[in-house]
């Protein structure tokens, strides 16, 4: 805005000149969720993280000590594919493919664990604090870790870029849990919340909001069987599920 326009915006009623102290694109969609479908989940599955793979079948990672894995299956007839069990020592988190590898996080080992498209163990990195969601932009990878924080991460070292602080409306949305990279933009789930946020990695801002209430969660009562799981289908579509459900739900975003 020019100087002769700021004068303007102070002499002048808005009804005569353009004035505008937030710009359109600050403006967060509300958005919700049509349940095209249902599939079965494999069973005792904790979910910390959930992506399609290449062939349409479904990676998922599964939490808690000692029953934590690593799993490729097929949401269409159910048969699971291949399955590497984690060391008890860690609680498995959030997942990612990065070109011919998959990256699995860990909570509070500080570990990523590296495998390849056999599901079979083939390096680990280091990284600080603690790990929950992780996801591919193409060109980095990026992982939340509870906070409010998405980090930047080297997609074949796995090396810490950059962060990026996510704000919806201005104010920190803390609790980022499982991440889904589509495009340009990242869908996140948030602990204990029924919401997905749209965010828009590059500068942290939430641009939309989207409702699960479509969703039936009303078997879900223990405190952990929390909305926990985004893949991506196709254009608008989606799996969800969450941790300790039965199923999955083929979602259209509108």
């Amino acid at each position: 805005m020019s100087f002769l326009s700021r004068t303007a915006c102070i002499l002048l009623p808005c009804a005569l000149v353009a004035c505008s102290s937030s710009p359109a694109e600050s403006e967060v969609e509300h958005l919700s969720v049509e349940v095209l479908g249902t599939a079965s989940l494999p069973t005792n599955s904790f979910t910390q993280g959930l992506e399609t793979d290449p062939d349409g079948n479904l990676l998922l990672g599964t939490g808690l000590w000692g029953e934590s894995r690593l799993e490729r299956f097929s949401p269409e007839s159910g048969e699971t594919l291949a399955e590497t069990p984690l060391d008890s020592r860690y609680f498995g988190e959030g997942i990612t493919q990065a070109g011919d590898a998959i990256w699995q996080l860990t909570w509070k080992s500080g570990q990523a664990l590296k495998y390849d498209q056999d599901l079979h163990q083939t390096d680990t990195a280091t990284y600080t604090g603690e790990g929950w969601g992780l996801c591919n932009t193409g060109e980095e990878l990026l992982m939340s870790d509870g906070s409010a924080t998405l980090r930047h991460m080297d997609p074949e070292t796995f090396a810490e870029r950059s962060t990026t602080e996510v704000t919806l409306e201005g104010k920190p949305l803390e609790d980022i849990n499982e991440l889904e990279c589509v495009d340009d933009s990242v869908y996140a789930n948030v602990w204990m919340d029924d919401n997905i946020y749209r965010i828009d990695p590059s500068t942290g801002r939430v641009t939309a909001v989207i409702s699960t209430d479509a969703i039936d969660k009303s078997r879900y009562t223990n405190p952990d069987d929390v909305l926990n799981g985004i893949a991506h289908i196709k254009d608008d579509e989606f799996w969800l599920t969450g941790k300790r459900w039965e199923e999955l739900f083929h979602v259209r975003v509108r």
